[in-house]
């Protein structure tokens, strides 16, 4: 079996700690140990205690705090989103039994991997969505899409529970370099969108949008720390070409 204890939760602007509780006690159910709680709206661990059982007291009194997403997701080299709304920016979505397989994978390659849910009245804004590498909606009927909180960790955690349990996903973890991080593909994202800009590949009025599908390309590549490095390379020889042909 595959250890997804490293798997972190993140929870972006948690409005219950009722709430959180039963996210720790999901957690403790399905063997994930790391909670990060990201400007919550008020957070009382005495009120998620009673929700959280004893035996998701440990994780309650580790549970971190942050003041952004970035913050958040700086070191995880795979972060997967959560959404319940479709289209715009919210393209290319995973199952759950897709996203818990790469979720998986990246645990058995021992790097950092990171499942972020929204805040409970509104999910993750566009902004937000951005920093996600991966999306994936949990099937519901139409209507009645919305699910607490928990219920959606809870699933989304059985579902990486069960994936790692599959014993080839060990033999199927890449050797080599690490995987770069959400921070180190942000910078890459940056630069590549920079360098399109001044080639007149994309307007100036609202790249992000138009790049999404770059953003979500690059996402889905997992690059390596080499790979990384290569295309900050390219980036690099090719803003100095450019600037000789401006001259």
């Amino acid at each position: 079996m595959i250890n997804i204890s490293a798997l972190r939760v993140v929870l972006v602007r948690p409005r219950f700690p009722e709430n959180i509780g039963m996210v720790a006690r999901a957690c403790a159910n399905m063997g994930v140990e790391r909670i990060i709680l990201v400007t919550p709206e008020r957070w009382d661990i005495d009120k998620a205690r009673p929700l959280a059982t004893p035996q998701a007291e440990k994780i309650l009194t580790r549970i971190q705090v942050t003041a952004t997403l970035a913050e958040a997701l700086a070191d995880a080299a795979l972060v997967v989103g959560t959404t319940a709304r479709t289209g715009g920016w919210r393209r290319e979505m995973l199952g759950p039994e897709q996203a818990a397989q790469a979720l998986a994978l990246a645990c058995a390659e021992g790097e950092s991997a990171a499942l972020v849910f929204g805040a409970e009245d509104c999910g993750l804004s566009n902004e937000e969505i951005e920093i996600c590498h991966q999306l994936v909606r949990i099937p519901t009927a139409p209507d009645s899409p919305s699910l607490n909180l928990a219920q959606a960790v809870l699933l989304m955690l059985y579902e990486c529970r069960k994936a790692s349990c599959v014993q080839h996903f060990a033999e199927e973890a890449q050797q080599g370099s690490r995987r770069a991080s959400q921070a180190e593909q942000e910078r890459l994202f940056q630069n590549v969108k920079e360098l399109l800009l001044s080639i007149d590949f994309v307007h100036s009025d609202n790249p992000d949008y138009f790049l999404m599908p770059m953003r979500r390309f690059l996402g889905r590549a997992s690059l390596r720390r080499h790979e990384y490095d290569m295309l900050m390379g390219v980036c690099r020889q090719l803003r100095t070409m450019l600037r000789k042909i401006q001259q």
